[in-house]
């Protein structure tokens, strides 16, 4: 297999809704610089596009579902299928066997990062107890940017 494969990104909720939030900042720009780059490495799962739904149904904000509708234009939004399967419960059970379950929307997400072979983008620190999961927070890695 060839080294020259481009890393592939899965976003998670927190990465997106701060570029959205803060669309100056550091990590905002670092996704549209990507994204012109290289669009193909950035994307989402539909669970996330689901977490995001959900806050802007539950704020009633259209403003915010117009930056949201936006932002997805320029990320791919990936469904999940059967490949999915056997990470969601291995993953599921090993978290709750150690006692340190994740809840259920991030153990899917974790569970589609891990089928895509990505490396999920996320400020959520309990990811990281994902075992085989690629984890990197952006939050952090942009903010030295500013």
């Amino acid at each position: 297999m060839s080294n020259n494969v481009p890393k592939l990104y899965l976003l998670d909720t927190n990465i997106i809704s701060h570029a959205i939030r803060y669309p100056h900042a550091p990590l905002a720009k670092h996704i549209q610089l990507l994204s012109a780059e290289n669009p193909a490495c950035l994307c989402t799962s539909v669970i996330v596009a689901c977490e995001l739904q959900f806050g802007i149904t539950k704020k009633d904000a259209d403003n915010l579902a117009s930056k949201v509708e936006i932002l997805l234009r320029f990320i791919r939004v990936l469904e999940i299928d059967s490949r999915v399967i056997p990470h969601y419960a291995i993953t599921r059970a090993h978290l709750e066997r150690q006692g340190t379950p994740i809840g259920p929307n991030d153990t899917l997400i974790a569970a589609h990062a891990l089928a895509l072979g990505a490396t999920l983008v996320s400020g959520d620190a309990e990811f990281t107890r994902v075992p085989g999961l690629q984890v990197e927070n952006w939050l952090l890695s942009t903010a030295s940017q500013k």
